[in-house]
């Protein structure tokens, strides 16, 4: 059975489904944006709670007894931590799943530490695992592991590379991925420097000149949200230039020094500072602040998440534009597709959820959301 939902997009009023899908970049007016966001917002509410009732209803009605393993790669991730709560909550309240038997684990950063929790999992006759990786690339190995268990695994935020999904696909394993695609999340701080009075071009040299702070560049989000931020430029016919390249690893410390060292070396060259993630943004905004420079005004700032101290920056005019990186339709999403397979049921082996790009015309609307 397919399940559709309609996800949170508080802007963009995008349709989200259970299905595979690639990310749109379309755009409206600000007005049109509220009032369909207004409607997707509740048509999202409803859309879930109407999946989890089905799936549970498919089940006999009584998901209680069924057990999750779930390991986070580590649980001080920002993101994560409000994706993680956002998953708990959904399958505790709106599943119908025993508090006990949603089981949680840090994967503390360490790919063996986080197999030794697999393999327990395996071990303790879990029913389904949903699992942010550490190492994406350790997917092929966790995944022969739990196949031969028999028990299914959901892959959430960190994406196998696309051969393994595909072999999921060709061998009938049940796996799946569920995420967003990184590429769009790149366009859109892409659009979000082309939107600004302009450009990205502050000193009118006639091109943009920036830093790009990188989250882990062995990760497919990384390389991608990379690649096409600037690629959104370069396709407006803007010519860029990049100062600086250097791996932040999604922390905020790391993003604050790049960002120093970066505006100690180049100056006033820099206009644009790329983060690939929010927790690199507020530290480099703590450079920026610290080196006299002001967002909007000399220097564009922007990351990936819409984490609430971000979208709170964006309003207060030290942040450019962020993404919302959507945790609530992803997580609801991630639990549906265990359900299914915990139903018998057939699962895509990619299931994605729009991005949503955050500027100042709609953040109050994202803040909001991330309140409820």
């Amino acid at each position: 059975m397919k399940k559709r939902i309609l996800a949170a997009a508080m802007a963009a009023a995008m349709v989200m489904g259970l299905t595979a899908c690639g990310g749109s970049t379309a755009s409206t007016t600000a007005a049109a944006e509220t009032e369909a966001a207004t409607t997707a917002a509740a048509a999202a509410e409803d859309g879930a709670t109407e999946a989890a009732s089905a799936a549970a209803e498919a089940a006999g009605g009584d998901l209680s007894d069924k057990k999750v393993g779930i390991s986070i790669y580590k649980f001080d991730d920002n993101f994560m931590t409000l994706y993680r709560t956002e998953l708990q909550r959904y399958l505790v309240e709106e599943c119908g799943f025993k508090a006990e038997n949603v089981v949680i684990q840090d994967g503390k950063g360490d790919q063996a530490e986080q197999t030794n929790q697999i393999n327990n999992f395996i071990t303790q006759g879990f029913d389904v695992l949903i699992l942010n990786l550490v190492q994406a690339s350790s997917a092929p190995q966790i995944t022969d592991l739990c196949s031969a268990a028999g028990i299914p695994v959901v892959y959430i935020n960190r994406e196998p590379d696309a051969a393994e999904e595909q072999r999921w696909a060709d061998e009938g394993i049940n796996a799946t991925y569920v995420g967003c695609d990184a590429r769009q999340s790149g366009t859109y701080q892409g659009e979000e420097i082309l939107e600004t009075a302009n450009k990205g071009d502050i000193n009118g040299d006639g091109k943009v000149s920036y830093v790009m702070i990188q989250g882990d560049p062995e990760n497919v989000d990384a390389q991608y949200r990379t690649e096409f931020s600037v690629k959104a430029l370069t396709d407006a016919g803007m010519e860029v230039e990049e100062l600086l390249m250097m791996r932040g690893d999604w922390d905020q410390a790391k993003g604050q020094q790049i960002a120093q060292d970066a505006l100690t070396q180049f100056g006033d060259q820099v206009e644009v500072i790329f983060c690939n993630n929010d927790a690199m943004a507020l530290g480099a905004y703590q450079a920026i602040a610290a080196a006299g420079r002001t967002v909007n005004e000399d220097i564009y700032l922007v990351g990936v998440d819409a984490l609430t101290e971000a979208v709170q920056n964006v309003l207060a005019d030290k942040q450019t534009g962020t993404v919302f990186n959507d945790h609530f339709s992803q997580a609801k999403m991630a639990a549906d597709c265990a359900i299914n397979y915990l139903n018998g049921e057939a699962v895509e082996a990619v299931n994605m959820v729009d991005y949503v790009k955050v500027t100042k015309d709609n953040a109050q609307d994202i803040l909001d959301k991330l309140a409820q």
